[in-house]
């Protein structure tokens, strides 16, 4: 018999539904598959039968309430696990970041959530996101508390959509370690048809950099397109990333033919919004990764003022509606040779 929460559990959990105290873990039809609910979004599904190299896999999408298309693809992926349609060999958290901003259809209620992470949460005690951020690091510790220990054995794949265009449609951001960069998450990212890899040269307070710092995982966050209402999601364009999840969770390979590695950029710098007063002086729509010359400037506030240094530097995310003392904006420039010879 189909378990409602299974089957859509995206629906289910914007109905706020919670199950009842002898229905929080069941084992799936096929019987191949146990699961456990573990709280509002949290969802533990693990192999009946598993070994202590099996590798433990946290997956999330919603951190941004409004970037929709990931999380409807969780919640299929959550269906067909249950039904036996997608193979699952390793141990799996999926996590609907932040359920209440998805209910109302808004990104966040008072703060960003992926920047609250790392104990920030503890700097706005009175956010509406404040608990979230901390309920979701506890999951997280525990979930990863019981994996094993061997290398690549941990991963995270954050899933959002980007607010505006990008001159890359789909990319992803790797959090700074202080360690060599990963070759296996590097084939992976190819594979899910990632076409740019951001890496960040600082530690930061996103989902992926805590649980990469926390965690010791193999984290990245996906922007695999633009944020769009639930239901107006064209899903086939997602297809390479959803393909390559799949493949991670079965333990199985794309195929034969190794995927183009993606071109690499390294941020150098940093748009910081430091008062009200702080101007972008870009085109409201310019997308990311777009590339500026030496001498350009592109943001000031008071005194401060941003050139660029470079022959050439690509601007992401740039937003100035972020409240004061935020990123309004990454430099990056690129280094794909360089990084690509170091991975290991």
């Amino acid at each position: 018999m189909p378990v409602p929460m299974l089957d859509d559990f995206l629906a289910y959990t914007l109905a706020g539904t919670q199950p009842g105290a002898q229905e929080t873990q069941g084992v799936c039809a096929n019987g191949g598959v146990r699961w456990s609910w573990l709280d509002d979004g949290v969802l533990l599904m693990e192999p009946a039968v598993r070994d202590e190299g099996t590798r433990s896999v946290l997956v999330s999408a919603g951190v941004h309430g409004d970037e929709t298309a990931p999380i409807e693809l969780l919640s299929y992926l959550v269906r067909d696990i249950a039904l036996g349609d997608a193979a699952l060999t390793c141990r799996l958290l999926v996590i609907l970041g932040n359920v209440d901003a998805m209910r109302d259809a808004c990104r966040y209620r008072d703060d960003d959530l992926n920047r609250l992470f790392s104990g920030r949460h503890t700097q706005v005690p009175h956010s509406h996101e404040a608990p979230r951020a901390a309920a979701l690091e506890r999951a997280a510790m525990l979930f990863f508390a019981a994996a094993s220990q061997a290398p690549g054995a941990r991963w995270h794949v954050d899933m959002h959509t980007a607010i505006r265009p990008s001159a890359f449609e789909q990319f992803a951001l790797l959090p700074h370690t202080g360690k060599p960069f990963s070759r296996a998450m590097f084939e992976w990212l190819g594979a899910a048809r990632i076409s740019a890899v951001l890496l960040h040269t600082t530690k930061g307070n996103t989902y992926s950099h805590f649980t990469a710092q926390a965690c010791g995982a193999e984290a990245c966050t996906l922007e695999l397109g633009k944020v769009r209402p639930f239901g107006q999601n064209d899903l086939t364009r997602f297809a390479g990333a959803d393909e390559a999840l799949r493949h991670l969770l079965a333990g199985t390979t794309n195929g034969s033919v190794p995927a183009a590695m993606p071109r690499v950029f390294t941020v150098i710098d940093q748009l910081t919004k430091q008062s009200d007063a702080f101007e972008l002086l870009v085109a409201a729509d310019v997308p990311n990764f777009t590339p500026f010359v030496k001498d350009t400037l592109l943001a000031r506030d008071g005194e401060y003022r941003y050139t660029v240094r470079h022959d050439e530097e690509r601007l992401v995310f740039p937003n100035a509606t972020v409240k004061p003392g935020l990123r309004a904006g990454l430099l990056v420039v690129e280094t794909t040779q360089e990084t690509l010879s170091k991975l290991v």
